[in-house]
């Protein structure tokens, strides 16, 4: 039986419809980049490959002169040595089999270390609308199955390619050599295994490709059933045993297919051995026949029926070689497709650092910059711009260019004034404080930070100086620590404190067992909602950027908690450039400038007086939503 039978199974499991595939012009020319590092490891991997396909024909050709020239003859000498050759040559072989090995990890690990890097570097650059469309597990599949299936070319399949050709070509050589008549009778026996295979294979990959679905299926709900909310949602609507009907359903689909695949191997592997015992029973019969005609040596026969069981292994394996090296390719070609994807916004060629403002005059340190939005007209982009539709689970249907939010929108931040953005929901004021850290560009007009266009600095200088804390936000399955730090990585322990002082905070921190080393669990939910947002407030302070943007930032604290954060911020944005968007009749009253947002413009402006005596919209959302905060400020005090 062939040695390798397995790994022929496999490859006839792949899908075949990959070699129907199209690969983008210069694909293979870059994978030959990816290689470039490693061809003098490259080069010895496939040597090596090479003088183990040699052994394959070593072995038989000495077991021949075992038995012809030492046992017929009776020469115990001869024996004794070529016994010690053929031992030498199994140690040669094991040794070759660990160098080959480390080689292939060296290889593949450090390929899939480069792609992996790579394509996270480069995810990591993406616009925030990229990750708005793009489903979480695919983009885990391109670092992981694709990387992988990737790195196979150079590896697996190559030296597959590499071993099985010269493997074959030695052996079907030596056996010409030694009887041509019992190579062709084996030789004929080929097509009775290699088409049944290739059926059997294609019903073996169409199953193969249903498990993934499957699986993926199963996974899918497990990722969302065993998330925090997921689970609160199971709970709250008391459908646990739904929940475990609908799995069960499905962990039942996978059962079944995976008995079936079971099935399809198991004929396929039998098949492969069925072939190869009734090609080496004809041998036999032939080659014995031929031996005791005198035709043929004993010892030959013995060779022959070796190498048979070495034959058909490379043979098959080579028939399906197109599908292992385009399914290695098509990895590839995904993981391109990934980072091909430029980042719609990227820092530009002459970008350059935002410049520090100057000081205040009284020996403080630098004042913060003013921001001003001049004339900002705003599209969000279209599907084809940030996203690939192979990253999205549902077929999209809005390939049409994004509708305009903002209309004419123009304002300035005075430095180290706070302004509040009021407004009925979805009138677009969250979509101004993106554009303030450049998670979008602007599609007229300009955003200007210190008088700099924002797209005309790096990245890096500007999110350095302006600090963001949105509604919901997002704390790292880490300890506080860690998230805190994230903000200002060198931060000691003391300066860590005081921010979490500042936030009121502190307080809670330390009354914890574990204080700053305590996890704050997936999304920071083993944190209340006023507790988690008080971190993030805390996080900020850390960062003391010179430009603060807040998201609703209070929007889940309670009447207590809100006071003492506002009192704390009150402190913290005290001389920086604040842009609000505003829920709090407090945060509104002492605003600097009130910003009244609807239908994407700028309606209103003015401050808290001014616009009531108005009567405009301002009056309006002041009745229904900030009235009752006005009737319940005198209780609270």
């Amino acid at each position: 039986m062939p040695g390798n039978g397995w790994q022929v199974m496999a490859s006839f499991r792949r899908d075949g419809s990959v070699t129907r595939q199209k690969l983008a012009p210069g694909s293979v020319r870059r994978i030959a980049g990816y290689a470039r590092p490693y061809t003098r490891d490259l080069l010895l991997f496939l040597g090596l490959n090479a003088v183990g396909a040699g052994i394959v024909v070593a072995n038989p050709l000495l077991l021949k002169s075992i038995i012809d020239r030492g046992i017929v003859p009776r020469d115990t000498g001869l024996v004794l040595w070529l016994a010690a050759a053929v031992a030498g040559l199994a140690l040669l072989e094991a040794v070759l089999g660990l160098a080959q090995r480390w080689y292939s990890a060296r290889i593949g690990e450090g390929l899939i270390y480069d792609l992996r890097t790579e394509v996270f570097g480069h995810v990591q650059r993406q616009p925030v609308a990229f990750f708005m469309r793009a489903q979480t597990g695919s983009l885990v599949s391109r670092l992981n199955s694709d990387v992988i299936g990737a790195q196979r070319a150079l590896t697996t399949t190559l030296s597959s390619v590499v071993s099985n050709v010269i493997s074959l070509v030695l052996v079907l050589v030596t056996m010409l050599v030694l009887s041509w008549q019992v190579t062709l009778i084996a030789l004929l026996l080929l097509p009775v295994f290699v088409l049944p295979a290739k059926w059997v294979g294609r019903r073996l990959s169409a199953v193969s490709r249903e498990q993934m679905v499957l699986d993926a299926e199963m996974s899918s709900l497990m990722t969302e059933r065993f998330n925090v909310a997921g689970a609160m949602l199971a709970k709250l609507y008391g459908r646990p045993r739904e929940e475990e009907e609908l799995f069960s359903g499905r962990a039942a689909r996978v059962r079944d297919i995976g008995v079936v695949a079971a099935m399809y191997g198991r004929v396929f592997f039998t098949a492969l051995t069925l072939v190869a015992a009734l090609a080496t029973a004809m041998v036999y019969g032939l080659g014995g026949a031929l031996v005791v005609d005198g035709s043929l040596e004993l010892g030959t026969l013995v060779a022959l029926a070796t190498l048979l069981t070495r034959m058909y292994g490379p043979l098959t394996a080579l028939s399906n070689v197109h599908v292992d090296v385009m399914t290695a390719l098509v990895s590839f070609d995904r993981v391109f497709e990934v980072l091909d994807l430029k980042p719609l916004i990227d820092d530009r060629a002459d970008a350059v650092e935002l410049a520090a403002p100057a000081g205040d005059g009284n020996g403080n340190g630098p004042a913060a910059p003013s921001v001003r939005f001049d004339h900002v007209r705003f599209a969000y982009p279209s599907a084809e711009e940030v996203s690939l539709a192979s990253l999205e689970s549902i077929a999209r249907t809005d390939t049409a260019p994004g509708r305009e939010v903002l209309h004419d929108v123009d304002f300035e931040v005075a430095a180290g004034a706070l302004v509040a953005l009021v407004g009925p929901s979805g009138a677009g004021k969250s979509t101004i404080t993106h554009l303030v850290s450049r998670l979008y560009d602007v599609t007229d007009g300009a955003v200007l930070v210190g008088g700099q266009d924002v797209r005309d600095v790096t990245l890096e200088s500007l999110r350095r100086r302006v600090g963001v804390v949105s509604q919901d936000a997002h704390l790292f399955h880490d300890t506080i620590r860690a998230n805190m730090a994230y903000a200002r990585p060198g931060a000691d322990d003391e300066e860590i404190l005081a921010a979490l002082e500042a936030a009121q905070i502190g307080g809670l921190v330390a009354d914890m067992p574990e204080g700053l080393d305590t996890v704050v669990g997936d999304r920071g939910y083993r944190l209340s909602g006023g507790e988690k947002q008080r971190l993030a407030l805390a996080r900020l302070l850390l960062k003391a950027p010179e430009v603060v943007v807040l998201d609703e930032a209070t929007a889940h604290l309670d009447s207590e908690s809100e006071a003492a954060v506002q009192r704390a911020l009150r402190t913290a944005l005290a001389g920086r450039t604040s842009l609000v968007i505003a829920h709090r009749l407090s945060t509104v009253r002492e605003a600097d400038q009130i910003l009244v947002i609807d239908d994407g413009r700028v309606a209103e402006r003015g401050r808290h007086e001014e616009l009531l005596l108005r009567g405009g919209l301002y009056a309006e959302l002041y009745r229904t939503q900030f009235a009752r905060q006005a009737e319940d400020a005198p209780a609270a005090g």
